[in-house]
């Protein structure tokens, strides 16, 4: 039985997941007109590389897309996409005088398992100028400026690749690394597009739904979910730890209703605007107020101090001192 997991508000992006992202101009527009929007794009993935801690490992710009090939850091990758796009988005708007959405779909990113689809995909991603006819040649390949092939084999620098620890994964020394990655790329020329490393889901990477009738008739249940690209083992444990994000953000949400539901509450029995006590208010039926919401707090609930301090508009040191009072007044 092959079982389909179907799309759900997610985060898949915990620290060190594998993503090979892609960006695509909205209905097919070129979104590097020149070199120099090209070297935009690059600058802010340098910037953002060193402020949020996430890897690339691989990465190609064309003229109408680009490819991504990263292992998140502890924010994961949404915020780092977020910046990236929308800053580029605007630099482009502005030097070409357009308006309105510069990309198709903000972004397509699939989460893939390392072994056996990493060293593929580094492949794959770096091979995109080739098979797009943009080289014509390997060895023309070598030189392309936009992407991280010719870093790796040191013919270009940058200071936000991977190249050690891609390379250490073709050998120990980097100059015997360098030479088995550019013949595994090389060896890899002739193979064309491949479905499974862009379109993700775990029916593509088994070659296909002759595959899966193959496994349906065995009787086999395997989970598959278009956002991943791996095994039924790697798609299970993902979505397990997506599951638990989940319930951390609905714990959050659900704390997040009972503040508001006794803010209301309290303010309305004394009538109170609601707002006023949120903006810091100082007049004395509104500090009493605050009291009871912040004694109501701690105590039902078991708010902290500082979150209480935030959604009462006042500092931490106000609210303790509120609830030792409401409990001199109890």
């Amino acid at each position: 039985m092959v079982k389909e997991i179907m799309p759900r508000q997610a985060r898949l992006d915990a620290p060190g997941t594998l993503h090979h992202i892609m960006i695509r101009g909205i209905d097919g527009l070129q979104i590097f007109q020149d070199p120099a929007d090209r070297q935009d794009l690059i600058s802010r993935i340098q910037g953002l590389v060193k402020t949020t801690g996430n890897r690339v490992l691989a990465w190609v710009l064309m003229e109408t897309h680009a490819h991504l090939l990263m292992l998140s850091g502890p924010g994961g990758i949404a915020q780092f996409m977020r910046r990236l796009l929308t800053g580029y988005a605007l630099h482009y708007n502005r030097k070409y005088r357009r308006k309105g959405y510069l990309f198709q779909n903000r972004y397509k990113s699939i989460v893939c398992e390392e072994d056996p689809y990493l060293l593929q995909l580094i492949r794959y991603i770096h091979l995109n100028p080739l098979r797009a006819g943009m080289v014509e040649t390997v060895e023309a390949l070598d030189r392309y400026p936009w992407s991280g092939h010719p870093v790796l084999l040191g013919k270009l620098k940058n200071d936000w690749q991977e190249v050690g620890y891609v390379l250490s994964l073709f050998g120990a020394g980097k100059k015997k690394a360098i030479q088995v990655y550019r013949k595994f790329v090389e060896e890899g020329k002739n193979q064309g597009r491949r479905e499974e490393l862009t379109g993700g889901g775990l029916i593509r990477s088994l070659g296909g739904w002759s595959q899966v009738l193959s496994l349906r008739g065995k009787g086999e249940k395997v989970e598959y979910d278009p956002r991943i690209l791996g095994s039924g083992d790697f798609v299970t444990e993902i979505l397990r730890e997506a599951d638990k994000h989940i319930k951390r953000q609905l714990r959050v949400g659900e704390r997040n209703s009972s503040i508001d539901r006794i803010l209301k509450e309290i303010c309305k029995e004394e009538g109170v605007e609601e707002e006023e006590v949120r903006n810091g208010g100082q007049r004395r039926l509104v500090s009493r107020v605050r009291r009871k919401i912040a004694y109501r707090l701690n105590r039902e609930l078991g708010i902290s101090m500082a979150e209480i301090a935030r959604n009462v508009g006042v500092c931490t040191t106000a609210v303790i001192k509120a609830i030792k009072k409401m409990e001199v007044l109890s």
